[in-house]
């Protein structure tokens, strides 16, 4: 296992790395999204919100969707962080597509839901509210993660209580 940086910042694992390397990797940024120079993250979480805009006519498959993302981020977060000798590093980007994805869960996906959510989630994964900010002292894959499945509940329940009390639909 080996790793670098670019000339762009970009950290790259070298080619000479097992294949459970490159599949880490493959999962940790989302199909390569955590390398895009910047806005990596909110990149991932767009591709979040295209997920669950094309799931949110079968709840089955959203749940399994999740559940298939969050468990395969717990897997490769721990694991990526080790490869590239870095904490909770800006390329693991799986976090922010299950993170959004539990913040859109059963949510009305309407222009102006979609938008005050997608921003409400991205407030709550930037500022770490509490109890979020003690989830990222973990470490790890429990770190990486947990931060941001704990910003999408927030969202959840935020935007449902909005909702709720608005009488919007």
């Amino acid at each position: 296992m080996s790793s670098s940086v670019n000339n762009l910042g970009i950290t790259v694992i070298s080619p000479k790395v097992a294949m459970s390397d490159k599949l880490i990797q493959l999962f940790a940024t989302f199909f390569y999204i955590g390398h895009f120079p910047a806005a990596s993250g909110t990149l991932a979480s767009v591709a979040g919100v295209f997920i669950s805009i094309g799931l949110c006519h079968n709840p089955v498959g959203y749940i399994f969707f999740l559940l298939m993302i969050t468990l395969i981020g717990f897997t490769v977060s721990g694991p990526m962080e080790k490869l590239i000798r870095q904490k909770d590093p800006s390329c693991i980007v799986i976090d922010e597509v299950a993170g959004v994805m539990l913040a859109f869960f059963l949510l009305p996906l309407n222009m102006p839901v979609l938008v005050t959510a997608f921003f409400l989630f991205r407030a709550f994964d930037m500022f770490k509210i509490y109890p979020v900010n003690k989830f990222e002292a973990l470490g790890g894959s429990s770190g990486v993660m947990m931060d941001d499945l704990i910003a999408g509940i927030y969202t959840n329940i935020t935007m449902h209580a909005a909702i709720w009390f608005s009488g919007f639909v």
